[in-house]
């Protein structure tokens, strides 16, 4: 049983500086919280009240794109008609995320803040050695099992995976995480673990996310989300890709082309080398699964998640097919 003090923050401003403790942490949804403390990882002081917050469960579209408050659900935001029509990989990676009953507390917010499901680092007990819990202590998943760890983004001091599917879609569209100090490009929001893997995000102390800002394209209004996994539902993914594609008027060259990886790396990693491949190319089977390949540059493998190295790449094809409708 963990003693904790409970405070509700009745202003932003409150959320801020109470959340600036170290032995604090933030309640939203409250999913990864329960789960991190009930393995005995999260083991907070103080939990601080934020859903009475005013705004931050706001959804507001404009000609510019979606804004998306940080405590709106994300069964709200899956359901949303503007997000389904204009950013449909958005939807669909939310609707693939755990289960209707966790999509229905889970913020936006805490869905991109969540830690690491690598088994390790959620077994104190058992694995002690964690860089991410202990910084310095090593990394226990080098010595065993693999095959739910990263192959893009890895350090010598930790291989463990970001989890997400929201955030992989949001990388794919250029979105900028909004916090009550500044905003923040996706792309410069999760860090590798390379030096600190302790730190998954460039947050401060006391930081809080209000919003995200997806902007509004004509390739994130033809995406996709696809995620392969070892079961239909419930599960994270082994290897996923959210695509958007523009075409020119032709309607057979790739205009614009965005390509973002889940599954197989420690942050949400955008595929700049399949994307640069394929624009101003005609769309073909044979050019797409040709710069698919691309997706694995830099990748190193370990025996458990090797079979990764070959999986990426079809997952990655069968995307853009999708997308482009040839397949």
């Amino acid at each position: 049983m963990i003693d904790f003090d409970y405070t509700r923050a009745k202003s932003l401003d409150e959320a801020a500086s109470l959340a600036a403790d170290p032995g604090a942490a933030l309640l939203a949804g409250g999913t990864t919280l329960i789960d991190l403390a009930k393995c005995g990882v999260a083991k907070p002081r103080t939990v601080v009240d934020i859903t009475r917050l005013p705004d931050l469960p706001a959804i507001a579209h404009n000609e510019d794109g979606a804004t998306i408050g940080a405590l709106a659900t994300m069964s709200r935001v899956a359901a949303d008609a503007g997000v389904q029509a204009r950013f449909p990989a958005v939807s669909q990676s939310l609707l693939l995320a755990a289960s209707a009953q966790l999509r229905n507390m889970a913020t936006i917010g805490g869905n991109l803040l969540q830690r690491t499901r690598c088994s390790y680092f959620r077994d104190p007990a058992g694995y002690p050695a964690c860089n991410k819990r202990r910084p310095g202590s090593g990394c226990s998943a080098l010595e065993n099992v693999t095959r739910d760890h990263a192959i893009l983004g890895t350090s010598d001091q930790c291989i463990a995976l970001y989890p997400g599917d929201l955030a992989v879609a949001l990388t794919a569209f250029d979105a900028t995480i909004r916090t009550d100090r500044r905003e923040i490009p996706i792309a410069d929001f999760f860090l590798e673990p390379d030096g600190a893997p302790e730190r998954e995000t460039v947050l401060d102390p006391g930081e809080i996310v209000t919003a995200v800002h997806v902007p509004a394209s004509a390739a994130a209004a033809n995406s996709t989300y696809l995620k392969v996994r070892d079961r239909a539902s419930y599960e994270f993914a082994a290897a996923s890709a959210a695509v958007g594609l523009e075409l020119e008027p032709d309607g057979k060259t790739i205009r614009d082309i965005r390509v973002a990886l889940g599954g197989v790396a420690t942050r949400p990693w955008r595929a700049e080398a399949v994307e640069a491949a394929l624009t101003g190319r005609v769309l073909d089977e044979a050019s797409v699964r040709e710069a698919s390949r691309s997706a694995v540059e830099g990748a190193k493998s370990w025996p458990g998640n090797r079979y990764k190295i070959e999986l990426l790449p079809r997952v990655v094809a069968r995307a853009i097919l999708k997308v482009g409708g040839i397949r």
